[in-house]
């Protein structure tokens, strides 16, 4: 490497790999000067200084003040420039891997399996490698080498050897952007994706919501004929996914985050973010899950603790509230149940601005709804003639069921 090849790379690299030649000038004057001391005859108390002339590209050594002039000298400067300029390039290589896939955390991104390693799957990016680790796999899937994979960038860290990308099949993240990916709506922001929650391999709930009146947000993330979300579940290996449509009536987001499980009556408490709900025995099975599975994927969905009761559970835990048990408290307990069946808590579709709105207007109970006109409750903030006359026969059917 001549004097003039030397400046030629430098300022190539400087160019190509977006690497200041000033530091480049700097890194070659330091190697080289640690490279003399070692092998030619200075003393150990002097200072040794290697000076990269900018304009000719030619190297000169000084110990001290005076320079050394060594046969040595340019054999020993050429090889060390280009040990650097080599390790400078690979250094930026890594940079430019690690600045990549550091603008691509939370994307999801393809590469073939290359190896197995410790119940890791290495995944060939091209460029460089990635990381499936063992607890960031589903336990139904399995993968063989060459295999074609797609995965979340859930990390990527700096190393010595280069950069650690570190990859996701089993973050609910994951799931989410596979429904960007597949449906439109969803990542032109008509649809929102509110939350997520996953059981891995088994079963995922997924809640949207459409901005627009016109899109019906589950439609749209099921495709015609089930094709959007066949895609991901084909993806998935077979994970089950429940779409439920988000809604700010936390009573009517609880049922459709239990479905396919029908409630019979849900009591809210809002300030502890708690819900009983009491279903029909021939629904208890069914609410809850395999290992408990469908109320925790919901209660996860919801963000509320929710549990579950039959109606003779319900009566029990009652009691127990109650503080005992037997003939003597049996018309009190009957009384709890009835007024906590029949409350005014339980209008379906009727949230908390509603509910307050009705209370102000004098309508604190079901028995005076029920005995409303249209035209007193159309005078409620919030209501229409429509919306009261549903109000009114929903009261009126609780009434009747209790």
């Amino acid at each position: 490497m001549d004097n003039n090849e030397l400046m030629t790379i430098l300022e190539q690299l400087e160019r190509d790999k977006g690497i200041d030649k000033e530091i480049l000038i700097e890194a070659v004057e330091a190697a080289v000067a640690s490279a003399a001391r070692k092998i030619l005859s200075v003393g150990e108390e002097e200072e040794v200084k290697v000076v990269l002339n900018r304009k000719t590209g030619k190297l000169k050594a000084y110990a001290g003040e005076q320079e050394i002039r060594s046969s040595e000298f340019g054999r020993i400067a050429a090889q060390t420039a280009k040990q650097v300029v080599i390790q400078k390039i690979r250094e930026a290589e890594k940079d430019v891997v690690y600045t990549e896939y550091q603008a691509r955390i939370g994307q999801i991104i393809s590469g073939s399996v290359y190896r197995f390693e410790k119940g890791n799957i290495i995944i060939d990016l091209g460029k460089t490698e990635g990381c499936l680790l063992r607890n960031e796999q589903s336990p139904k899937e399995e993968f063989k080498q060459g295999d074609r994979v797609r995965a979340y960038v859930l990390n990527v860290s700096r190393e010595t050897k280069g950069p650690q990308i570190i990859l996701s099949r089993s973050n609910p993240s994951f799931v989410k952007r596979l429904f960007e990916l597949e449906v439109p709506e969803i990542y032109e922001g008509i649809v929102e994706v509110k939350s997520i929650a996953r059981a891995t391999g088994e079963r995922t709930k997924i809640a949207v919501y459409s901005k627009d009146d016109k899109v019906d947000c589950v439609g749209a993330c099921v495709g015609m004929r089930g094709s959007r979300v066949k895609n991901i579940v084909t993806e998935l290996q077979g994970e089950r996914i429940d779409i439920v449509r988000y809604s700010e009536d936390i009573k009517e987001y609880i049922q459709a985050a239990l479905s396919p499980a029908e409630i019979s009556q849900i009591q809210v408490k809002s300030e502890e973010k708690k819900a009983n709900l009491i279903v029909a025995e021939d629904q208890l099975s069914l609410s809850i899950g395999k290992r408990g599975q469908n109320v925790r994927l919901a209660s996860e969905l919801v963000g509320w603790d929710l549990n579950i009761f039959t109606a003779d559970q319900w009566k029990k835990h009652l009691d127990e509230l109650l503080g005992g048990a037997g003939p003597a408290k049996e018309s009190t307990e009957d009384k709890a149940i009835d007024s906590s069946a029949v409350g005014m808590e339980d209008l379906p579709g009727v949230g908390e601005k509603l509910l307050e709105a009705l209370k102000e207007a004098g309508f604190d109970s079901l028995e005076k709804i029920t005995e409303a006109t249209l035209e007193q409750l159309t005078e409620v903030k919030g209501l229409g003639e429509a919306k009261a006359e549903k109000v009114i026969a929903k009261a009126k059917a609780l009434l009747k069921k209790d």
